[in-house]
């Protein structure tokens, strides 16, 4: 018979399915790199980027933007055919910009959809999906939250339905071919995120 006294609390028993799981350290990463690889990119300490699965290759990213347009682009088109903003006249003299802002707006708005539905749900549009990119938490690796992914998209299609829209959307996402050591383009700036390769 034992005559320790009794230990106050208890040790904590690894089979009690009531006892409180520890929440991991702040920084730890779901790839297995250890609570140091995700450190504040943005002036903190550590590499984010460690454990995470490589960073996805710039040409391959603009090949999935190119299918998400196409797929967008002919919805788009549906629509703006159903409604009557479909605008297919380019003589500047009659030109109705009415309809022309109208099928820019109906565009912005169903592509900044898409892009937020998708990327929140599993950090994948079908482009990036059949090519095997996701979209990542530069901090921690996590899919976007919705705001995140509101941000992104915002960020690269907004401008969509005002001005510019081929030569913005150019440099937003072709800023990833000169960004080091992200590879980000604009809109991951802003929402800091970055895409990675899942193959």
């Amino acid at each position: 018979m034992s005559t320790e006294p009794p230990q106050y609390p208890p040790p904590p028993d690894d089979n009690d399915p009531f006892r409180k799981q520890q929440p991991p350290p702040y920084g730890g990463d779901p790839y297995g790199g250890g609570a140091g690889g995700g450190g504040d990119p943005y002036g903190g300490a550590g590499d984010p980027l460690a454990g995470m699965p490589p960073l996805a290759e710039s040409g391959k990213r603009v090949l999935a933007r190119i299918i998400d347009m196409i797929l967008v682009g002919v919805v788009v088109w549906l629509l703006s055919w159903a409604f009557g903003t479909n605008e297919f006249d380019v003589d500047p003299d009659e030109v109705q910009y009415g309809k022309s802002f109208g099928q820019s707006l109906l565009a912005a708005v169903l592509y900044i959809a898409y892009d937020t539905f998708m990327i929140s749900r599993t950090g994948q549009t079908l482009g990036k999906k059949w090519l095997g990119l996701r979209v990542a938490n530069l901090n921690d690796g996590a899919t976007p939250t919705l705001q995140t992914a509101l941000v992104r998209a915002a960020v690269l299609w907004l401008p969509f339905a005002f001005c510019c829209a081929c030569i913005w959307t150019a440099i937003c996402g072709g800023w990833s071919f000169f960004d080091k050591p992200y590879k980000q383009g604009l809109h991951d700036k802003a929402a800091k995120t970055v895409v990675v390769s899942t193959g």
